[in-house]
């Protein structure tokens, strides 16, 4: 009985240290969670704090950096912006300049048209057309040889023969004198290349326009091409170049008709070229005649200068004889003065003995 009740306490006992040794693990457990709670809340609040304050810093940097970035192509942008406009400034003013060019010319293409229709009506009067081909031909030959440069062209020049032309051209040999005369057949032109006439009507306006021109060949050969006095060709000047044009262009049988006459058409432009080949050919021969001049002068003045270098290597053996002459009286002047020298020396010798 008394080992079981032995037992019975022992298992007592053990049973309440068990249970004394679970209370004070539960609450010691439950003290560790609890701080170790406590800390993990702390370090969760640092770790937000520090959270935050990393990220309050990142996006104050971000937030500057775009700041800045902004800035900067706000800048690019403005710049850019004032750039295009100034460009767009200085487009619409070059626009508005040359529409305020393009209104001039245009009213400067309307008084042209209405000159043009004056012009017209001043060129249907034959006489008026003969005055305008000769101003035409007046103004090319001033533009190219000068005003009144009668040596190498005249106006109105009048032959032996009493013929007057409305120019003649003094060109060198073997060329020599060259008669221009203005022709302006116009009157069956304007027939032959109207839209709004007939056929049969234009084809007689041809057929009357070649006839002129070759009346005008004929008279050009006729008058201004004079064996002895003239060279042995003409120039027929035609003041518009749009008939020039049709006849190279269409009737070039009117061509092999002047060159079997030996008269040459032209147009203003053909005329300018003609003319101005000519003034390369005078200025040439006006050079080699100088060239020629300057060449006989040289040979006068190396004559001259032979003449010279003969006389002047005559003066320098002169010279030289002179200069000769002079060393020798030199020595001699001395030989003497050593000679009353020493016959001075010799007397005061004699004195002081």
């Amino acid at each position: 009985m008394d080992y079981i009740i032995i037992i019975l306490l022992i298992v007592i006992l053990i049973l309440t240290v068990v249970s004394l040794l679970k209370n004070i693990n539960e609450s010691n457990i439950t003290e560790r969670l609890g701080k170790l709670e406590t800390n993990m809340i702390r370090e969760i609040d640092d770790f937000k704090f520090e959270l935050n304050k990393s990220l309050n810093n990142d996006f104050n940097s971000l937030t500057d950096r775009m700041d800045n970035r902004l800035n900067l192509i706000n800048d690019k942008v403005n710049e850019r912006l004032d750039e295009n406009f100034e460009k767009t400034n200085k487009t619409f003013t070059s626009v508005l300049e040359r529409l305020s060019k393009i209104d001039e010319a245009q009213k400067k293409i309307d008084s042209l048209s209405n000159d043009i229709v004056s012009l017209q009506s001043v060129l249907t009067d034959k006489k008026s057309r003969g005055i305008f081909g000769e101003i035409n031909l007046q103004h090319i030959m001033s533009s190219v040889f000068g005003d009144k440069n009668d040596n190498i062209y005249q106006l109105q020049y009048t032959f032996s023969n009493g013929t007057i032309a409305d120019c003649v051209l003094f060109a060198p040999s073997p060329l020599g004198i060259v008669a221009i005369d203005s022709k302006f057949p116009l009157e069956n032109y304007r027939l032959m290349v109207d839209k709004s006439c007939s056929s049969e009507e234009r084809m007689q306006a041809e057929k009357k326009f070649k006839s002129d021109l070759k009346k005008h060949i004929d008279d050009i050969s006729s008058k201004y091409i004079i064996p002895g006095v003239t060279s042995d060709q003409a120039i027929m000047f035609l003041p518009a170049e749009a008939i020039f044009a049709e006849v190279n262009a269409y009737h070039s049988e009117i061509i092999q008709y002047a060159y079997k006459k030996r008269v040459w058409i032209t147009s203003p432009t053909t005329l300018i070229s003609t003319m101005t080949t000519i003034q390369v050919i005078i200025k040439n021969i006006e050079r080699d005649k100088y060239a020629s001049v300057i060449h006989k002068e040289l040979n006068i003045l190396s004559d001259e200068f032979r003449r010279y270098k003969e006389r002047w290597d005559k003066l320098s053996r002169s010279i030289d004889t002179v200069n000769k002459d002079i060393k020798d009286i030199h020595n001699t002047t001395e030989k003497i003065t050593k000679r009353f020298d020493s016959i001075n020396q010799v007397e005061m010798e004699k004195k002081n003995i």
